[in-house]
């Protein structure tokens, strides 16, 4: 049953319209002024309200106002009764947050009529607002399982730490490192095109893909392999228009070297003692054209290195309407605590919002940063 709270300091009305609207099956509870009025409405939450807009201490627009601004009370559909029937009064209502005016005294046809439309509103706000909690929730419960499937930051053979950022509850990113063998590491990042939960679901699928193949000897050695093995089953044509970029790596910690390939993705940045290295082979991203051709590079790493893979919310973001932080501050940044034997990630990315041009405190894209310590 659907409760209506009315608040007049009339008597005489609030009795009429009591009864009125009881006549009609709704729960009806009163108030004599707005800070009554204020007060049944916080202990109620009524599913609709019919203030009186002249009244003494709180008028009627100053509960409207009062209403609309508490969360709890976003579906309840709020008519002001008044005498009042100049366009600058029912304006002035309206921007107040009024939904409906009810002229006074109340016609009863009119009552029911405008009171019926406005509880057919709320249902129809409720079950929205019902629906949206649920679908909520679903993303929530998708965004944990996202994460769980994301490896443990491990210290031994080799420290390895990540941070994964989704712009939304469903991000595109998605990043992962596993051994293939006793001395050989995979690690990657990857970006799919778009955010929400069609990009998630095809970075959980490639990531499910890797981890799960059975790599025959040597074919996981090989980056360039892998990014064709992708290409081959990820073409945009067949999910949905969505292509991703991913940089892919495999080292070997007995001989320190590092051999890796690229797919549109960002360089991954190799911070020596002595520089900062951009690690990046040419190449499109992964499902564009079906013969896309892919290029590996090995490079020796040098003791006492660390090697970042990202994607490029981690230095995309803006300083100004021109500018970006950028790579190169990324480098500098990551250079400036290469010596640093604490977790330096969270630091990292809070040096990338402090540059921002905004008061924004938040990242515009997904950020997956991954640190090997070689």
């Amino acid at each position: 049953m659907f409760l209506i709270l009315v608040i007049d300091d009339d008597a005489t009305t609030r009795l009429t319209l009591t009864r009125a609207l009881r006549k009609q099956g709704y729960r009806v509870e009163t108030a004599s002024d707005g800070d009554e009025g204020i007060a049944r409405a916080q202990e109620l939450v009524p599913s609709l309200i019919i203030c009186d807009w002249m009244m003494p201490k709180r008028d009627g627009l100053e509960v409207c106002q009062w209403v609309k601004n508490r969360p709890e009370m976003a579906n309840t559909y709020f008519i002001l009764l008044t005498a009042r029937d100049q366009e600058a009064d029912l304006v002035r209502g309206l921007e107040t947050g009024a939904d409906d005016f009810l002229s006074k005294p109340p016609r009863f046809n009119e009552l029911r009529a405008r009171v019926q439309a406005g509880l057919r509103l709320h249902s129809i706000n409720f079950e929205l607002e019902r629906q949206r909690q649920m679908l909520e929730n679903e993303l929530l419960q998708a965004a944990v399982y996202v994460r769980s499937l994301l490896p443990p930051p491990v210290t031994q053979p080799i420290p390895i730490d990540w941070r994964y950022l989704p712009s939304v509850q469903l991000g595109g990113d998605g990043l992962d490192y596993f051994w293939l063998d006793r001395d050989h590491l995979a690690i990657y990042v990857l970006d799919v095109s778009g955010h929400g939960v069609g990009p998630a679901l095809l970075a959980v699928s490639i990531l499910n893909l890797l981890r799960s193949k059975r790599w025959e000897e040597g074919a996981g050695r090989s980056p360039q392999q892998v990014l064709t093995m992708l290409n081959d089953t990820f073409q945009m044509s067949e999910h949905n228009e969505m292509y991703f970029t991913i940089w892919f790596g495999v080292y070997c910690p007995s001989q320190r070297q590092l051999t890796y390939a690229c797919a549109g993705h960002p360089p991954a940045l190799l911070i020596t003692p002595a520089e900062v290295v951009r690690l990046k082979t040419p190449g499109l991203p992964i499902g564009i054209i079906d013969e896309a051709e892919f290029q590996e590079q090995t490079c020796t790493v040098p003791p006492e290195s660390r090697l970042y893979v990202f994607s490029d919310g981690a230095y995309e973001v803006p300083m100004n309407e021109q500018e970006i932080w950028g790579l190169a501050n990324l480098g500098q940044a990551l250079h400036a605590q290469r010596t640093n034997p604490e977790p330096i990630l969270d630091l990292i990315l809070q040096l990338a919002l402090g540059s921002r041009g905004d008061a924004k405190a938040t990242f515009d894209d997904d950020v997956s940063i991954v640190e090997l310590r070689c």
